[in-house]
């Protein structure tokens, strides 16, 4: 396998920027899910499960800060700036000691029977076993990698194989892998160029497990880039 694409999502939920070469630490791309948008009613962080419109903004950092464009060509920078976008109260908070609480819906074609939960400190991950994503082109096929917000996009195909086994990519780092991933309501969400897709989510809970695209830890940070081999650890 080989490194074909990379990602970064600076703020949960809203759409990342792909990039050439990735610094990796033990949270994962450095950046990556680094904000959240906190709900000031709730106190929950944000996600598209719960508001869609996040999919429609891109966000890239530049100097450490996360800059957003939405579809219409709006930037958003500031707290304020996402309240008046998204026309309710949020606050644009960087992941600190405290995990975030999220929300799913059970019942995802009605999306009712909502269920929370606490995640991880530090970075505004679902789980602590799942710092860093990884996806193949043969198990994405002709859907846009976008849907599922993965961090490494490998050719080839059968990565469901790695999952409890050591991997290397590039030349120094090593990542334990934990898991695949379970999939919510968010990967049938519409986003710029992309409809919303009920079938993708039904496809993927036929799958053995019903998950899509593995998770990790990471056992050595480094430097990853496109095009660098993708290794099961010996």
């Amino acid at each position: 396998m080989h490194v074909t694409q990379l990602w970064r999502y600076p703020i949960k939920s809203v759409g990342g920027e792909r990039l050439e070469t990735a610094a990796l630490t033990e949270l994962g791309v450095e950046g990556d899910r680094r904000w959240g948008l906190v709900d000031e009613s709730t106190g929950y962080v944000l996600t598209a499960r719960r508001e869609p419109k996040l999919l429609m903004a891109t966000c890239v950092l530049r100097e450490h800060e996360p800059i957003t464009t939405t579809d219409t060509g709006d930037t958003l920078r500031t707290s304020a700036d996402w309240t008046e976008w998204l026309g309710r109260t949020v606050r644009l908070q960087k992941a600190g000691d405290t995990g975030g609480t999220y929300e799913n819906p059970l019942d995802i074609e009605n999306e009712t029977d909502w269920m929370s939960w606490q995640g991880p400190a530090a970075a505004w991950h679902d789980s602590g076993r799942s710092r860093i994503s990884l996806v193949s082109t043969g198990s994405l096929g002709d859907w846009d990698p976008r849907r599922f917000r993965a961090n490494v996009v490998v050719e080839g195909d059968g990565e469901d194989d790695l999952i409890g086994s050591s991997i290397r990519i590039g030349d120094e780092v090593r990542v334990t892998v934990t898991q695949g991933i379970d999939r919510c309501v968010m990967v049938t969400r519409p986003q710029p160029g992309l409809e919303r897709d009920l079938g993708v989510l039904r496809t993927i809970t036929k799958r053995p497990g019903a998950t899509f695209c593995i998770g990790g830890i990471l056992e050595q940070g480094g430097v990853v880039m496109v095009g660098d081999r993708v290794d099961r650890d010996t």
